[in-house]
């Protein structure tokens, strides 16, 4: 996209934008990422035996990427061919594939909205939906909590990321980049079964979100001097000492940019299958939770994607002139 015309590049990036904000991820249309999991699956239960299970699972990661971009490279250039503005139309649907702005706005609001009506017992099936710890038992506060924190934490690889290797290679880089993401939380997980066929698909999730996570929080902070109610020095002092703390080296930056813009407190104890999961803490316990933290934690989405996507579009301005 970069070698691409200024205004035909932003055509692209707000098309895609206002696409997924318009319809988001409609059940009756096909996702991508179902395919991807198709192709992984049938890769792992190959591959996932015996011995170099490291090996085998570099060669996944590297099957499973290569793949879908050479083929979302193969039917973007050949729409390109039959019109430049087939070519363009595509490439913003494919790229609205990979970003979740109404869907991660929506699943928080999912949570928000039985709190609001009293009915716990629904919240917590929502939150179960989009959230790995258990949720039977949670109280008002740690609800509100996971929501937050799913909210804050996919703004990373649900908008700005994808958004971000879009810029650089439009369709297919974007594609390739959830094509990573999908291999991550399907075989990234450090137990016994994963740790060591996952380490590939793990380490490239976290090469690919490593700039892209920082730069959200920084575009969360600036965007939150529109947002009334914000601690903006304490949101750098936060980010700085807490976001390292979390078990992914990028997640934590946009959840304690959160976490610290609100004066709240995020992560603590979770448990997972009856099994406790302690994690640090984020953020400076000054107040409880509440439910409308959550519709903050939206507007901070929000915010750190729309102030995101104007460093792109000033990054994509630029590069027309080197």
């Amino acid at each position: 996209m970069m070698e691409a015309p200024f205004y035909i590049g932003c055509l692209i990036l707000i098309g895609a934008i206002l696409l997924d904000l318009w319809i988001g991820d409609p059940r009756w249309l096909p996702h991508p990422v179902i395919q991807m999991g198709r192709l992984i699956t049938f890769l792992e239960r190959k591959w996932n035996r015996g011995t170099n299970r490291r090996i085998k699972g570099v060669l996944l990661t590297g099957t499973v990427v290569l793949t879908v971009y050479v083929v979302t490279f193969f039917f973007v250039s050949i729409a390109y061919h039959i019109y430049y503005a087939v070519g363009i139309v595509m490439e913003i649907c494919l790229i609205s594939t990979t970003i979740a702005i109404k869907g991660l706005a929506s699943a928080g609001k999912s949570v928000e909205k039985p709190l609001v009506n009293g009915d716990l017992v629904a919240a917590r099936k929502s939150l179960s939906m989009i959230v790995g710890r258990d949720t039977e038992h949670l109280e008002e506060s740690e609800i509100v909590r996971g929501a937050v924190e799913t909210v804050s934490e996919n703004t990373v690889d649900g908008i700005t990321a994808p958004l971000f290797w879009a810029l650089i290679g439009g369709a297919p880089l974007a594609m390739a980049y959830r094509a990573i993401n999908t291999l991550d939380s399907m075989v990234g997980y450090k137990n016994e079964q994963y740790i060591q066929f996952g380490w590939a698909s793990a380490r490239l999730d976290d090469i690919v979100n490593w700039l892209p996570a920082r730069l959200t929080a920084l575009t969360m902070w600036f965007s939150s001097f529109f947002l009334r109610g914000s601690r903006h020095m304490e949101a750098l002092k936060t980010t700085w000492r807490d976001a390292r703390k979390h078990p992914s080296p990028n997640s934590g930056w946009s959840e304690a940019m959160v976490a610290g813009l609100m004066g709240v407190q995020l992560g603590g104890v979770n448990y997972y299958k009856g099994k406790i999961s302690k994690r640090a803490t984020m953020g400076n316990s000054t107040r409880k939770l509440l439910i409308s933290d959550i519709d903050k934690a939206i507007c901070y989405m929000h915010g750190g994607w729309l102030g995101f996507l104007g460093l792109l579009l000033i990054a994509l301005y630029i590069g027309q002139f080197m």
